[in-house]
């Protein structure tokens, strides 16, 4: 296929996002990257062109081969691109890393309630 494809349609269509509508909300969001610079939904990707998505906390770097319009299986969509996202931190650097115990941020309302009676402070 010659020409230019939407990048939200590509991005779809290669499986970086569930549907195009999630993948135009991504683009509108700032967080579709063409050749290093945020692009609207309607901008056209060429092949050779880099593509940068941050979608579900994860973030693919891909390097366009094939322009592709329609959804396809996986198979094919990973021959339309060269991946090149920097590897998943180790297991054991995750596992490591601390945890939040529930509750321990912003305190609750019964506990508000106990800091202003304690501060002698009266209820709104």
């Amino acid at each position: 296929m010659s020409g230019a494809v939407r990048i939200d349609a590509w991005v779809w269509a290669v499986r970086l996002a569930k549907t195009r509508s999630q993948a135009a909300e991504a683009c509108k969001a700032g967080h579709v990257k063409l050749n290093g610079a945020a692009v609207k939904p309607s901008q056209q990707v060429v092949v050779g062109d880099h593509v940068r998505v941050w979608l579900n906390h994860h973030e693919k770097r891909v390097e366009v081969t094939q322009l592709i319009r329609k959804r396809v299986g996986a198979a094919v969509a990973r021959e339309c691109y060269i991946d090149h996202s920097p590897p998943p931190p180790p297991k054991e650097i995750i596992a490591s890393m601390p945890k939040r115990d529930r509750g321990a941020g912003r305190p609750t309302k019964k506990e508000r309630r106990e800091t202003d009676r304690l501060l002698g402070r009266r209820p709104r």
